[in-house]
């Protein structure tokens, strides 16, 4: 295998460039016939050949200005196409097998329908072209197939031209007038059931909404495109962004590697981002499917209008269009609700990933395969970036700084260092600093320190900053962090600090550490730091339970609330395993209690506040974990936290409304809040008959999912005995069956692997299915923590052995399935070698896909590192 280390440093402008393409695809198959006529024209002053991207394809003829041109060379990868004109029109004829393309890029056939995945490097299996995102060209394309089984047949754009062929076929030309990049490049060929409604936009245009779904799901769709409509209003009243196509078009598919895909006017999407009813979606499938369509169409703009010059510049696409649609669903939901969930996924994997060998900066440097760019730092904490830029400038400013980007660069190719640029023109604060955040890895940590003079009425806090050194970095600066600083006393009076450092609830920790002065103070205060997470960071706070209780009773951030708590049941877990459990006393469980009963009637908040933090979040603070010691020191505090609050969680599961369905925040707090207590309530002796009785009786999948995770708690033959009765209702629904599926696969049993052995057999699993195998395979390896993390090194041995199978197939999932095994950093030695073992079996294979490659050899090389230091 050749592995090319790609640097963002060697970006060079492309020497051509192309900016018209036509295109006629015949469909079939095995054999695709796909002839592309691209305008060409040379760059700059030079005599280079013209080289073009290429990837399973068959080469069948090549003519410039309608001329065979025989002078070219196709190598691995490439074509190169020697002694051309400066100016030409290139027409290249390939032929491509969709059916066996079980990689899922380019193009392919699965379940019946004909799809593209273009991003990031798709498009060069369908055709050769300069598939780079700086070649911005015009699109027309030409889609040819059998009338009967493909009666629709779409394309970006618009439809401009439609016919019947004499052979049974019929065809369709689209146009796209935006310039595009080819990874924004999309066909679909299928038959469908189709929902069409309509949007007006602020100008006046009336925009056709067309959403294609499978025979027989039409009901499912009605929510997603509401939920477009919605989205289609929120950013032009937010961001003052029109839509500026005559159709707007989303396909739902079930065999797809991502979430979704933003490709101009035709976003194709993983069928769960789409399809949603009450009795098989649950609320959380709700959300999803409004967040996932709010963010690829925030794409059309944050993307596809303006699109980044390279791939090392994705998150100037990605993180913004995050924090565009997160904005969106906190206004369409809960801005609490939506900020806990988020940061759940900083802590439990985003900072993981900064302490792991794939550690890199919202701006990588370099990278193998460009899949491998997809990340949590990418996306999220690229997000978490951009809401500093918002608290920062403040709202006004930040959108007139959105104003200034679009205005500069609409039709562009652009940088992260353009997007910064148009943000310093509308402020007079230095943004120089700030920017670093694009260019160091890792996860900062603020340590906070106190010294009390009880004599003098003083009180001095000091905030100090330093990021640890990562896999890619070894040397770090001071960052310009937004602290969101609160300070209390045991009473609930709020404090200033004497200097005036804190303006509005935040101090800018712009250099290694700050003071902050307290006077006239009559007992050491408590520090409430990073209110609604103000900045993607981890906090050494040392506070005791009793001031961790004054902050959830007193502090105004009801996220600094939240915290406390989170923190409140970390530090008893440490008592767990430390084998000082009697430090959780009763003053302890009387604060908890009385959390419960004065917030009994905020269902959010108590919903939020009841959750126990996650094995993946508790790692995150604690370096060399004992896997099996914190498993089981979590578990039996969440034991002694169900015995010990029975009855006050009793008599709130009782009084909790059931209420007949409907998806409105009101009912999805009471809904989460009361599958929350039912989870604690199954660790007691009395649990079987309330969720026996909420499975029987409920009318959603919520509240059927919640009976079954409460099942899955109480470790005994309900279990199995509801699972069983699920699968028979829900066994033609591939969406509810991937539920199921990851429930067994992430319960813990000593059987577990037999269990996973006999889930693959099923006649429902197909390793074709990249839904399927995330969830047994992938629900194992990131959420089964006894099963993956077995002492004898089975569970990661079944991982492994999977992913040599799955690799040659679909390496994309491959990739992203490996990432628990190459996280062994933090765990303890026995650990360690068991996953560095498997590791070394994947690289010893010989045949590994450069996806995956690149996150097994950087996990390997991190291990020969750390042995320097």
């Amino acid at each position: 295998m050749s592995i090319q280390v790609k640097k963002r440093v060697d970006y060079r402008a492309p020497v051509f460039t192309i900016t018209d393409v036509n295109m006629d695809v015949r469909l079939h198959p095995t054999q695709t016939r796909v002839s592309s006529t691209i305008e060409v024209k040379r760059n700059g002053e030079h005599d280079l050949p013209l080289t073009l991207d290429g990837d399973h394809l068959t080469l069948v003829s090549l003519t410039i200005n309608d001329t065979p041109h025989t002078d070219y060379q196709e190598t691995p990868g490439q074509l190169v196409v020697n002694q051309v004109p400066d100016t030409f029109s290139l027409t290249i004829v390939t032929h491509i097998d969709p059916q066996h393309n079980q990689a899922l890029e380019g193009l392919y056939l699965s379940g019946g329908t004909y799809c593209t995945q273009c991003e990031a490097e798709g498009f060069r299996r369908i055709t050769y072209y300069l598939d780079r995102p700086d070649v911005l060209a015009r699109f027309q394309v030409t889609l040819h197939g059998d009338k009967d089984t493909y009666p629709t047949l779409l394309a970006n754009g618009n439809p401009i031209a439609r016919g019947n062929n004499d052979d049974g076929t019929h065809w369709v030309t689209w146009q796209d007038p935006h310039p595009k990049p080819a990874y924004l490049f999309a066909l679909v060929a299928g038959d469908f059931d189709l929902l069409e409604d309509t949007f007006t936009t602020m100008s006046g245009k009336q925009v056709k909404l067309e959403l294609y779904v499978d025979k027989g799901k039409q009901d499912k769709g009605h929510f997603a495109l509401a939920a477009l409509k919605r989205a289609m209003l929120w950013d032009e009243q937010t961001f003052g962004l029109e839509y500026d196509l005559d159709i707007y078009m989303i396909v739902a598919v079930d065999f797809f590697n991502m979430g979704a895909m933003e490709n101009k006017g035709l976003n194709i999407f993983n069928s769960k981002f789409v399809l949603a009813s009450q009795d098989s979606a649950t609320d959380e499938d709700f959300f999803n499917v409004e967040a996932v369509i709010a963010h690829e169409y925030f794409h059309n703009w944050t993307g596809n209008r303006v699109t980044c010059r390279d791939w090392f510049q994705l998150s100037l696409k990605e993180g913004l269009t995050v924090f565009r649609d997160q904005q969106f669903s906190a206004d369409m939901t809960s801005p609490l609700s939506n900020r806990i969930k988020h940061v759940r996924v900083m802590r439990e994997h985003q900072f993981a990933e900064d302490a792991s060998a794939m550690s890199h900066p919202i701006r990588p440097e370099e990278v193998i395969e460009m899949n491998n760019f997809y990340t949590v730092t990418v996306y999220d904490k690229g997000a978490e970036v951009i809401r500093m830029f918002h608290t920062i400038l403040g709202e006004q400013t930040f959108r007139a700084g959105m104003d200034e980007y679009i205005k500069r660069h609409d039709g562009q190719a652009v940088t992260c260092d353009d997007f910064i640029a148009a943000m310093q023109s509308v402020t007079d604060i230095d943004l120089s600093h700030f920017a670093l955040w694009y260019s160091q890895s890792g996860t900062p940590v603020i340590e906070v320190t106190t010294q009390y003079d009880a004599d003098k009425g003083l009180m001095d806090i000091t905030l100090s900053q330093h990021t640890p050194k990562t896999a890619d970095q070894n040397d770090k600066v001071s960052l310009y962090i937004p602290v969101a600083f609160d300070c209390i006393d045991s009473q609930g009076q709020h404090y200033q600090d004497d200097d005036g450092q804190i303006s509005n609830g935040m101090l800018m920790l712009d250099t290694a550490a700050k003071t902050l002065h307290f006077s006239n103070v009559s007992e050491p205060l408590i520090p409430v730091i990073l209110g609604n997470f103000s900045a993607p960071v981890k906090v050494d706070n040392e506070l005791n339970a009793s001031q961790l209780l004054a902050v959830f009773k007193y502090a105004h951030d009801n996220f600094n609330r939240w915290d406390a708590l989170q923190s409140l049941y970390s530090w008893c877990i440490v008592q767990y395993e430390k084998n000082t459990e009697n430090n959780v006393d009763n003053q302890i469980w009387q604060g908890l209690e009385q959390v419960i009963t004065t917030e009994a009637d905020n269902h959010e908040l108590l919903g939020e506040c009841l959750v126990i933090p996650s094995f993946e979040t508790l790692c995150q603070t604690r370096k060399l974990v004992d896997v099996g010691a914190l498993n089981r020191a979590r578990e039996a505090f969440c034991k002694a936290f169900a015995d010990n609050l029975q009855q006050p969680l009793q008599t709130l599961f009782d009084k909790l409304p059931v209420n007949p369905y409907q998806y409105s925040q009101q009912a999805v707090n009471a809904r989460r809040c009361r599958n929350v207590v039912l989870g604690h309530l199954a660790r007691t002796a009395d649990a079987q008959g309330l969720i026996e009785q909420q499975f029987a009786n409920a009318d959603n999948m919520t509240d059927s999912l919640g009976a079954l995770k409460a099942a899955q708690i109480s470790a005994g033959p309900l279990f199995d005995k509801l699972m069983t009765q699920f699968e028979e209702r829900w066994n033609q629904d591939p969406l509810v069956l991937d539920k199921w599926f990851g429930l067994h696969a992430t319960t813990e049993r000593d059987d577990i692997l037999s269990q996973l052995t006999l889930l693959q057999q099923h006649p429902r699993f197909a390793m074709g299915n990249p839904n399927r195998v995330r969830a047994v395979v992938g629900s194992f390896a990131f959420f089964n923590t006894a099963g993956f993390h077995r002492t004898d090194g089975s569970g990661y041995q079944f991982v492994t052995d999977y992913l040599l199978e799955l690799d040659a197939v679909n390496p994309q999932v491959a990739a992203r399935i490996v990432t628990p095994l190459t996280q062994w950093q933090n765990y303890a030695p026995q650990y360690q070698n068991l996953m560095k073992t498997q590791l070394q079996r994947l690289m010893n294979h010989g045949k590994l896909s450069g996806d995956l490659y690149e996150k097994v050899s950087k996990s390997l090389a991190y291990d020969s590192q750390s042995e320097q230091y």
